[in-house]
């Protein structure tokens, strides 16, 4: 039992819409775009008052277990644990399962609150004092949705309607709105009781499974078995859900599976600044815009240029004539578009997608994150590929081997511990050592900086699935 709030953090979307930035193998939860923090960071941030909360169970996928592990701490907070979804299953699903893993782990009377990892929040008195309005309402037995009140008839949300007032100060839900057309979402916003679908929600747990067992009784019993179940794979503090008995539940979202059908339904009105930043208009209006109205991050020069969006990674950008234009430079990618346009964003995702040559482009990140740190592609070729590798202060690679390929390291930053076979020894800046193919061999930063070289790679296959790892840190096999 506990009487703080439980909360879950949903952080296994794989986004297209802010791409070349955000990508299936690296989404926008976390992504640095306009900050030191990513969004799901700062989502993390928003619940670490250990009077109010207590530590967050994050919901993932087993790509991203690293990513969500180490990102939370860089900022120091606990988790309760990482819940691994084998496959995607929509939010009932998702939500039934850390429920079931709330009332196991705080009881019954548990009181969690779910949370999107990507969303961008002023959290302020406004955003705190909704959260009060909402547990109030939970303790009362309602299952209690985020509404924020509209700041324009925007088509890319759904809406909710009010009803009336409730003694928590919340408000009946009188029913959900698909995403609507123009003409309707002017008309909502002109009515006055109408609010975005935030995705946000307060739970009391018992009420949920309850609910959750009566209206998508499949969803739960499925997802219940697939946390409990004797085969459930715990790895340092990953759970795993079992993989056949989640893939029986019903793909469905928890606004369907449940919210559009119970009668305990609430919303709690809410005037904080929200965004889903889901497209490059969102990131700037979102931006600190200069004289002209222009939000830049990374090396730009723009001239007679307004209103404009540019983010650079690794490479220096010059504008010049023009007004509302997003540009956004990755290190392998480059998108220009208007910033009106920029919802459709995922339509050359799919045609990036359809074609041999590009399909790897929109779906794979140069940058790939590890436990230890990580790696950016440089340059591949046939029988070659250069990477620049960045190992955190204190992390080491796993003592492995490759069959088809042999390595080159040249360190440029920092001190590298090197093992090869039985020979350790210790580089600096400058030095570079031999892996031959075959060799036995491992990669330490003992320093207290980020360790940095260029491997260069030659051999006859050069995919990462050639690595035979003979001991890690990490529980990978």
């Amino acid at each position: 039992m506990t009487s703080k709030i439980v909360p879950v953090i949903m952080a296994g979307g794989k986004g297209t819409r802010l791409w070349p930035l955000s990508r299936a193998t690296a989404p926008k939860q976390f992504i640095r775009f306009l900050g030191p923090t990513t969004l799901y960071q700062k989502t993390l941030e928003r619940v670490s008052d250990s009077n109010r909360y207590e530590a967050p169970i994050i919901l993932t996928n087993e790509d991203f277990r690293f990513l969500a592990a180490e990102q939370a701490r860089e900022l120091d907070i606990d988790l309760s644990g990482i819940i691994l979804e084998p496959i995607a299953r929509n939010t009932a699903p998702a939500v039934a399962a850390a429920a079931a893993m709330v009332r196991a782990n705080f009881g019954d009377d548990a009181i969690m609150q779910v949370l999107a990892s990507d969303h961008e929040i002023d959290a302020g008195s406004d955003y705190f004092g909704a959260i009060d309005t909402a547990l109030e309402a939970a303790k009362s037995g309602k299952l209690v949705t985020f509404g924020i009140e509209p700041t324009e008839p925007a088509t890319g949300f759904g809406y909710i309607e009010a009803g009336e007032e409730l003694p928590s100060g919340a408000r009946t839900v009188a029913r959900f709105v698909e995403k609507p057309a123009q003409d309707k979402a002017e008309e909502m916003l002109a009515a006055g009781n109408y609010t975005w679908n935030s995705g946000m929600f307060m739970f009391p747990v018992a009420v949920l499974i309850r609910e959750l067992e009566k209206y998508a009784p499949e969803v739960f019993e499925f997802a219940e078995q697939a946390v409990l179940k004797d085969e459930s794979d715990l790895e340092l503090d990953f759970t795993r859900l079992d993989k056949e008995t989640f893939a029986q539940c019903p793909d469905i979202s928890i606004d369907y599976a449940v919210m559009e059908k119970t009668s305990e339904a609430a919303v709690v009105p809410s005037a904080f600044t929200w965004s889903d930043l889901g497209s490059w208009d969102a990131i700037w209006k979102d931006g600190e815009q200069d004289g002209s109205g222009n939000v830049v991050s990374g090396d730009a020069t723009l001239l007679d240029t307004r209103n404009s969006l540019v983010i650079s990674r690794d490479m220096h950008v010059a504008m010049q004539g023009l007004d509302g234009m997003a540009v956004i430079a990755s290190e392998d990618a480059v998108y220009v578009g208007k910033l009106e346009d920029s919802q459709n964003v995922s339509n050359i995702v799919k045609v990036l997608k359809g074609a041999k040559e590009t399909k790897a482009l929109a779906e794979e990140h140069p940058t790939s994150y590890r436990p230890w740190g990580g790696y950016t592609s440089i340059i591949k070729g046939e029988r070659f590929q250069a990477k620049r590798i960045f190992v955190k202060p204190g992390k080491k690679l796993s003592l492995q081997k490759h069959h088809h390929r042999a390595e080159h390291w040249i360190i440029v930053k920092g001190t590298a511990e090197v093992t090869v076979d039985e020979d350790v020894k210790q580089l600096t800046e400058n030095q570079s050592i031999y892996i031959p193919l075959g060799a036995v061999h491992r990669l330490y930063n003992p320093g207290k900086i980020m360790l940095e070289l260029i491997e260069v790679q030659t051999g006859s296959y050069l995919g990462e699935d050639d690595i035979i790892r003979i001991v890690d840190d990490f529980g990978r096999g």
